[in-house]
């Protein structure tokens, strides 16, 4: 891909919104100690992308609050093995993800898996909102705010990654309850300023991160806020 085509994929993505004023932000440590490789914040609407090599544990931190932060894994050495959502809840039998829960790649492999969640459950089939999503949910008077979808395709573009490698995702701090009916919902988040999830790398993994733009629905209370993120490496960590 040129570097024509990636400026003009990545200068679509709107970030660095402004949260509301008086928003709580709490940015918090990292949820699993070692000695910190990487430590950075995502402003909100942004994408984010980083190797968090094999044995090495990344902190996700809510900083404003039930700001879900839309999430793809992908084997860094083969992208083509990548997270799937029907795989890691086959093989644990839950439609939640919580601590314990090793996310698995369509071929079963694990590449992570949560080590430390401060909130119930984190969800894993609501999947991430795009332009075209918005306009069918919410009214074609939204067609221009960009989803997750453009932020994914827009970070995964830096790794040489296409449409055809975007698959269902993650949502770290989504709250996407199954109801008795077996329908599903989108409300107010479970998280709180400052609440973490650590996900420990199982080899080295590819994760991108959209810090979700959505301002259309309660999930993250109509107000994008920051993400930080944060990798940990363990002196046990045979390197």
């Amino acid at each position: 891909m040129s570097t024509d085509t990636v400026d003009e994929i990545r200068t679509t993505v709107p970030v660095g919104a402004v949260y509301a004023p008086g928003s709580r932000l709490d940015w918090s440590e990292a949820l699993v100690p070692g000695d910190v490789v990487l430590d950075e914040r995502v402003a909100p609407n942004a994408p984010w992308s980083a190797v968090v090599r094999a044995g090495d544990v990344l902190t996700i931190v809510d900083v404003g609050g039930n700001q879900s932060a839309d999430c793809l894994m992908f084997n860094a050495h083969d992208p083509s093995e990548r997270y799937s959502v029907p795989d890691t809840l086959a093989w644990q039998g839950n439609a939640y993800v919580r601590e314990g829960t090793v996310l698995r790649s369509g071929l079963g492999h694990p590449l992570m898996t949560v080590v430390g969640n401060e909130i119930d459950r984190q969800d894993t089939i609501g999947g991430a909102c795009s332009k075209e999503s918005n306009t069918l949910r919410y009214g074609h008077h939204t067609a221009y705010q960009h989803g997750c979808r453009e932020n994914f395709l827009a970070e995964a573009s830096r790794h040489g990654l296409t449409s055809r490698d975007l698959v269902s995702n993650l949502n770290w701090f989504m709250n996407v309850p199954v109801e008795a009916d077996g329908a599903l919902g989108i409300v107010d988040g479970l998280s709180a300023p400052g609440r973490r999830v650590a996900i420990r790398a199982d080899m080295d993994v590819l994760v991108i991160v959209s810090n979700c733009p959505q301002m259309n629905n309660p999930c993250n209370e109509f107000n994008p806020t920051p993400l930080r993120m944060i990798v940990t490496r363990s002196e046990d960590t045979d390197r």
